[in-house]
């Protein structure tokens, strides 16, 4: 089967620094997948490069066997989205949720638009009396569900997560990993997941690949992660590091 996201000796540039260095991943049809690692590792990085949103890479990038520099934005769209880190920031200030979730069925000719947004912010767990809401007017784990929402608009069946639920409280993350365990099995969606939060992993994922300076140092499936059996150090020391911070998350969940 063709994998749904392949990149294979990738390297990223900003400026005269190579921050991401001859990574390749293979994310299977239906996987969920993690990127791992501390700050400045690459991750989120890996991820702005599969939806063009930095220039100066190089390598291969296949999204369901295409390239991706071959394929045209709109067919990139219905195939690729992407939810961001913070809510309060991914969401137009000026726009509502029924316009945020209007807009991608309206630049792709989608027709019958009432009934898909209100469907679709049911599937999400938002209540449609908050359709005409701005953004200002939501909870910050709101502004995520509207933000999961609009990703899911076209129906991609690739959703590039980047640290989604950091943003916000505890609790609050819980629901929102509990949702997306519960759309990946509806919508049969493949997760590549940005993480620092190993639980998180642990939870959600059936792979990692742990990023060290812009280098795949390690992947290993969710089975080695549970039992801290990794062979890479600096996977150790990650690992180690996140055993007292995780708890909150894995009684949440």
């Amino acid at each position: 089967m063709t994998p749904a996201l392949g990149i294979r000796n990738l390297y990223v540039r900003y400026g005269r620094t190579d921050v991401v260095q001859d990574v390749s991943i293979s994310v299977e049809q239906g996987e969920s997948y993690a990127l791992v690692g501390e700050s400045g590792s690459g991750k989120s990085t890996i991820l702005r490069a599969a939806v063009g949103m930095v220039s100066d890479w190089r390598g291969e990038i296949e999204i369901d066997g295409t390239p991706r520099s071959s394929m045209a934005q709109a067919d990139f769209a219905r195939h690729c989205q992407m939810v961001f880190q913070d809510p309060y920031g991914s969401l137009h200030p000026r726009r509502t949720v029924d316009a945020t979730l209007s807009e991608p069925l309206k630049i792709h000719n989608i027709g019958d638009r009432d009934h898909r947004v209100v469907e679709m912010m049911r599937s999400v767990g938002l209540n449609p009396r908050y359709r005409f809401r701005f953004p200002h007017q939501l909870s910050g784990g709101q502004r995520q569900r509207v933000a999961i929402a609009r990703a899911l608009m076209l129906d991609p069946k690739l959703l590039l997560l980047d640290e989604p639920t950091s943003a916000l409280d505890v609790s609050v993350q819980a629901e929102i990993l509990n949702l997306l365990v519960r759309l990946r099995e509806e919508r049969g969606l493949t997760y590549v997941f940005v993480t620092h939060a190993l639980p998180v992993v642990s939870f959600l994922c059936d792979r990692l690949g742990v990023l060290h300076k812009g280098q795949l140092v390690e992947e290993a499936g969710v089975d080695k992660l549970r039992a801290g059996a990794f062979d890479e150090p600096y996977a150790r020391e990650l690992f180690a590091a996140s055993l007292g911070a995780g708890d909150r998350v894995r009684h949440a969940v």
